[in-house]
């Protein structure tokens, strides 16, 4: 027989309890209202309060004097860390700063929940899935787990697991070969997320933070996720001594029923695999240790077959028809092992090393040849052949080549210290990275128009016949042949001092900081270069003791990216090791308002932005391969607005509306500013939660994304600053329903077959809800009778139906 527990919602708080001495105290009681639970021999609890109402919290333990925490506010699911430390002679109230969604961040860092990351709808559900909502990030590729911020492009975002480093691949071009990101959302603890005046301890790039926090297990789980697009697989343990903890995943996708439906008709054989395992082990209250393993196989197969785009207007429409012949065969292997060990010195210092090795071999090998046709398209609504394409006539050809192989060691070394006392916190780290990058690039592009081969529109394969003789070789239309051995050596650093001060009227935070960056470049035919930047950075809070809940902060500093190989090797493939850091300096000003609404927590986040850059490496982006011009000749500047609101619009439950505007421009060597290709100015999210009342069970998530429309970019060989139309607005829904059959909230007893289980649900998914057509890049065209070039989108996935069985036992 079914049990419903509670209909209340919940929320949890976690830590471990410690004296004087810092040595963990078994047994100590913790009681709130209506709940209570007491500490292992480890001193480690875990208490589930109710949500979205105040609570206070009581710990007691004999000989010592009781700790409590008064009128503690939590929203749905959110989980709040405390460790409290007895002491003998006084009897103790913490001073956590209550509000109406907790306690407050002063870090310019958002906290995302995990609950909302697993059960939020998305083509690539996941962390990166929930980042799109947030009005500084933007990604108009579902396929993709990239994502730009502020004006920045894929390469500016810093992602950490548990403080270690991890990378993207190098040579993926398209987002349907991207297959899994290395963030394991099952995996997750915690996730911050910070779009910009970020503190110096988080590393050297000019946009954005991801750092990612995996579980620690407290028991013995096993879970899986099961849906027409793969399988996700978790199992989490904890030996009897509780001093070995390890979680592992193991995830397998195949992207055939979202590729299936974009124009492209192909034979698409994906294999997209990955393990990845995060183990600790404690030694003893002063030393543990942690393991992270990550192993990633994606085989990417693909062989297009035919294809129709239907574009123009509504009183010209036309049609460009393809046929293929060929095939793609990319490969990519990535392996990442890591060991952290921590150091407790004492109560107040804790030191840290960390080590990893990442290596990755990249295969992109293939033969495409495409014949195409730019037809009319029938627009007859009583027509049996509406929206065929009739009238076509042939415009050529087209014929893509490559074989590219990439092999990347990077090594890590580094060393980080804090030392937190009375409100203040002093952090320092120093940092080495060897890079060993061995990339060999062949590449070939011909175009057959009208029976002739086209030669590349450069000086030497003019044609002025019959004037003079033309007797230029004949030569691909695009090309790239080069060989590149490079190795990287970094040493950086970074020194921060946080404080915070209490006065009558007000509390103050603030933190200043600086990280110093020394790297050298060296290979085969290249120039040893050596390059020394330093970057300062500061920010700022004031929370004034008002009766309403608002808290100001300011953020400015210097933010400096050296270049990665990528960003040293030109369009020709050819390595430049003199290209410098490009450099951006921050100004962030923004306010944090929290409320109550209709008896329920709501909080109102709003910022304002400006960067300064300058050093700018210039890039072209198509599709999500991004490449560069390897100089620092331009100039360029990116400002804007985001406000966020989110909170329990239905009880027991966390949405969240926001809203950004974005400008961002260029001028490359002074030839004056145009739009920057992620220059996207307006973009809305939403993400939102319900369930129905008299079936609680029953729950719907929802997120929505509108955009306006990028820079399309230009044909091979054009100027930028002529073509500057953009991509059509985009927009996206993508809805989850899902019945919960055992649930937090919802248990069965012995007698029944579903006590087995700690979780069950099943549900279904429909993304692009409303089948709209969105776009990610142009193919350029030109029809032979009127020699006009036309930009034809290439659209994205259509509205597909997804199955998801999720369980834990």
């Amino acid at each position: 027989m079914c049990q419903l527990i509670s209909f209340a919602q919940t929320a949890t708080i976690t830590g471990i309890v410690l004296d004087e001495e810092n040595r963990p105290i078994p047994n100590v009681n913790i009681t709130s209202e209506s709940k209570g639970t007491i500490t292992n021999n480890n001193g480690f609890y875990l208490l589930e309060i109710t949500a979205d109402v105040k609570t206070t919290i009581l710990f007691s333990h004999l000989g010592h004097k009781d700790i409590t925490i008064k009128d503690l506010l939590l929203t749905t699911n959110e989980t709040f860390e405390f460790n409290p430390v007895f002491k003998i002679a006084v009897e103790q109230v913490d001073g956590v700063t209550v509000t109406a969604r907790g306690e407050k961040k002063v870090e310019w860092i958002t906290t995302i929940s995990t609950e909302k990351i697993l059960k939020i709808p998305g083509a690539n559900a996941g962390v990166e899935n929930i980042l799109k909502l947030l009005p500084g990030v933007s990604s108009n590729n579902e396929l993709s787990t990239q994502y730009s911020v502020r004006g920045g492009n894929y390469d500016e975002n810093l992602v950490y697991v548990n403080e270690i480093e991890v990378y993207r691949p190098f040579l993926i071009r398209s987002a349907q070969q991207e297959g899994l990101s290395f963030v394991n959302s099952d995996l997750v603890k915690d996730v911050k997320f910070s779009s910009g005046g970020f503190q110096s301890k988080y590393g050297d790039k000019l946009s954005s933070v991801l750092d990612i926090t995996y579980k620690s297990p407290t028991s013995f789980s096993l879970k899986a996720d099961v849906s027409l697009l793969g399988v996700n697989t978790n199992i989490e343990t904890r030996s009897k001594n509780k001093k070995l903890s390890s979680v592992t995943g193991v995830r397998y996708r195949n992207n055939a029923l979202l590729v299936n439906s974009q124009n492209t008709q192909s034979n698409f054989k994906p294999s997209f695999t990955d393990v990845q395992s995060y183990i600790t082990y404690q030694f003893s209250n002063k030393i543990n240790l942690n393991f992270l393993g990550h192993l990633s196989v994606n085989d990417y197969q693909n062989e297009p077959l035919n294809s129709q785009t239907n574009f123009g207007t509504l009183n010209d429409p036309k049609a460009l028809i393809i046929y293929y012949d060929g095939k793609e065969n990319n490969r990519y292997t990535t392996a990442l092992g890591a060991i952290k060990g921590n150091y407790y010195l004492n109560e107040y210092t804790t030191l840290k090393l960390i080590t990893s090795i990442y290596h990755t071999t990249e295969e992109e090998y293939s033969d495409v040849r495409a014949s195409y046709e730019l037809g009319e398209v029938d627009s007859n609504l009583n027509s049996s052949t509406f929206g065929d394409a009739f009238n076509t006539r042939g415009i050529g050809s087209q014929f893509n080549r490559s074989r590219n192989d990439l092999d990347a060691l990077i090594f890590n070394l580094n060393h980080k210290g804090v030392h937190n006392k009375e409100n203040q916190v002093l952090e320092w780290g120093a940092k080495y990275i060897h890079e060993d990058i061995r990339d060999q690039l062949r590449e070939s592009e011909f175009i057959d128009s009208a029976g002739f081969s086209v030669r590349p529109p450069r000086p030497e394969f003019i044609n002025n016949q019959p004037e003079s003789p033309f007797n230029a070789p004949l030569v691909a239309y695009n090309s790239l042949n080069a060989f590149n051995t490079i190795k990287t050596n970094r040493f950086s650093g970074f020194v921060q001092y946080s404080n915070q001060i209490e006065s009558r009227s007000n509390t103050y935070y603030y933190n200043i900081g600086a990280r110093v960056h020394h790297w050298t470049v060296s290979g085969h035919n290249v120039q040893k270069v050596a390059q020394t930047i330093v970057s300062p950075r500061i920010q700022f809070a004031l929370k004034p003791n008002w009766e309403k809940d608002i808290l100001f902060k300011l953020a400015t500093g210097v933010y400096q990216q050296p270049p990665f190989y990528r960003e040293l090797r030109d369009r020709e493939g050819v390595v430049k090791p003199n290209v410098k850091a490009q450099q951006s300096i921050h100004f962030v000003l923004g306010s944090e308002y929290s409320f109550l609404l209709w008896d329920r927590p709501f909080s109102l986040t709003s910022e304002f932005y400006y960067k300064n850059l300058t050093n700018v490496n210039p890039y072209t982006l198509e599709d999500v391969r991004i490449r560069y011009e390897a100089t620092n000749d331009t100039k360029a500047y990116s400002y804007g607005t985001e406000i966020r609101l989110n909170g329990a619009f239905v009880p027991g439950t966390e949405s969240w509306i926001s809203l950004g505007y974005l400008k961002t421009e260029e001028n490359r060597n002074n030839k004056g500013f145009i739009s920057r290709p992620t220059d996207q100015r307006f973009k809305l999210g939403i993400l939102f939660q319900d369930y129905i009342p008299t079936i609680p069970d029953l729950k719907m998530y929802l997120n929505l994304v509108y955009s306006t429309g990028v820079p399309g970019g230009s044909p091979s060989y054009a100027d930028p600053y002529i073509f500057q139309n953009r991509l059509r607005d985009y927009k996206r829904a993508d809805l989850g329903i899902s019945y919960i059959f055992v649930g937090k909230e919802k248990t069965h007893d012995k007698n029944h077959w579903l006590h087995r289980f700690k979780e069950l649900s099943l549900g279904f998914e429909i993304f692009n809800l409303f089948n709209n057509q969105n776009s990610i890049t142009n193919t350029w065209v030109r029809d032979v009778d009127s020699k006009n070039e036309f930009a034809v989108p290439n659209y994205l996935t259509s509205r597909v139906l997804n199955l998801k069985l999720r369980l834990r036992l």
